[in-house]
């Protein structure tokens, strides 16, 4: 809306043209805005809406101004209309008539009644000039169009966004139920009817209190100084989308429990069976080996059976809420038991494992004392023998043996690469050795 400029001295005829023309501007501009303003969609749905909070005391102070606007709107036009009148009689007014032309375009030339609005003091009548009286409305107009634009914009974009979410709960409740996911049985349940309600009770709100979730100044202001406040939504729309992100889970596990199933079923039963061979060769390690720390082996994992056997029964009675993170646990529970299965039977065979070893070390030497034709030399055939009998007596002596293997390896040593050893020296190994391998043949049976 334009403003009338200021007043001043007795006005030409040129003068008072050109002030009846931009007058006759000012109330075209003056006659579309209120107009657009009655023909508001806010306007309309503010009339028509059961408001309340700060929505409500706001539009009870504004429903009047827009019936002032219109009051004060015709009392302008009669003072302009007398103006041109005033104008139209003669094509040379006189100096009189251009003095009434100048109070009329200028001078408190319209009376107004009270009107009971807040603009000061109440008094029973006020003259207003023309300029002061498009500037009264200037003032009342920002107002309105304040509440009217910015209860539009926060229905326009709230509501509809909050059916849209509204409808994407009611799939997403619908699937939830096809997967066990209920109230009272499962926390996406319970989050889902907390969304219903905050959904319900925050449309009612945007509905009847539109200007309470506006953020920032009044979209009448400059653009982009404020916007409708989305945070509750916002809300409610990422713990939507999180419970839709579990129930997806949850379908995903009712897709592929079987094969899942199956596989636990496989790893607890290698685990089983590891544990068992554990256990025999344990047996075994303490039957053939002597002198020898062996580990305990464990029993079966018989609290994982009856998880699984749960697990099973949850997919029978379609408890998939209750199956998904039961199958998650004992994916990475019997993972687990397999890995101990087999770190036991690899720490109770370690012995059997150095005994073969050992016995792997003597074949070779013996074959490269072979392969230099050394095979029957009586000291390397005595030592050897002494050798083999630790080996491949129960139970065997790991130490011994492994002190017979390392005087094998050094006696082949010297005997390829011969060296000057003392003879006395060599005599009393050999006679000690000699002693050595007697103990070691009444020790037990070959393995």
């Amino acid at each position: 809306m334009a403003v009338s400029g200021p007043t001043g001295p007795a006005l030409s005829r040129e003068e008072a043209d050109r002030a009846l023309a931009r007058l006759g501007a000012e109330h075209e501009a003056v006659e579309t805005s209120l107009l657009a303003l009655q023909d508001h969609a806010g306007r309309r749905l503010l009339e028509g809406a059961e408001l309340t909070g700060a929505t409500r005391s706001r539009w009870e102070a504004t429903e009047p101004l827009i019936t002032l606007l219109w009051t004060y709107f015709d009392a302008y036009t009669a003072a302009l209309n007398q103006a041109r009148e005033l104008r139209a009689r003669r094509r040379w007014p006189t100096q009189g008539e251009l003095a009434d032309l100048t109070e009329l375009l200028r001078g408190p030339c319209v009376t107004l009644p009270d009107t009971g609005a807040p603009t000061g003091p109440a008094v029973l009548s006020e003259r207003l000039s023309l300029q002061e009286l498009v500037a009264r409305m200037n003032g009342w107009y920002a107002r309105a169009l304040d509440v009217v634009v910015t209860a539009d914009a926060v229905w326009s974009a709230l509501p509809a966004r909050i059916d849209l979410l509204s409808a994407e709960l009611a799939r997403t409740r619908s699937l939830a139920h096809s997967v066990g996911v209920r109230p009272g049985e499962h926390p996406a349940g319970d989050d889902l009817e907390r969304i219903t309600r905050e959904l319900t009770a925050l449309r009612a709100e945007v509905i009847s209190d539109p200007l309470s979730f506006w953020s920032g100044a009044s979209p009448s202001s400059a653009p982009g100084g404020g916007r409708p406040d989305t945070e509750r939504y916002d809300r409610a729309a990422r713990a939507l989308e999180d419970v839709r992100r579990e129930i997806e889970a949850v379908l995903a596990v009712r897709q592929d429990a079987e094969q899942r199933l199956m596989r636990l079923r496989d790893v607890l039963s290698r685990a089983d069976r590891t544990l068992t061979e554990a256990r025999q060769a344990r047996g075994e390690v303490l039957a053939k080996i002597a002198a020898s720390v062996v580990p305990a082996v464990t029993g079966p994992p018989t609290a994982l059976h009856e998880q699984l056997a749960a697990a099973a029964d949850y997919r029978r009675h379609a408890q998939w809420h209750r199956l998904s993170p039961l199958l998650d646990s004992l994916e990475r529970r019997a993972e687990d038991e397999l890995l101990r299965a087999r770190e036991s039977l690899t720490a109770v065979t370690a012995p059997l494992a150095v005994r073969a070893e050992l016995r792997g070390r003597l074949d070779a030497y013996k074959a490269k004392a072979a392969r230099h034709g050394m095979a029957e030399d009586p000291l390397l055939v005595e030592r050897y023998d002494a050798a083999r009998r630790m080996l491949w007596s129960a139970p065997c002596d790991l130490l011994a043996a492994e002190q017979a293997v390392l005087r094998y390896q050094r006696a082949t040593a010297e005997v390829l690469v011969p060296q000057q050893p003392d003879h006395a020296d060599h005599r009393a190994d050999h006679r000690t050795d000699h002693r050595t391998d007697r103990r070691a043949d009444h020790r037990g049976e070959p393995s």
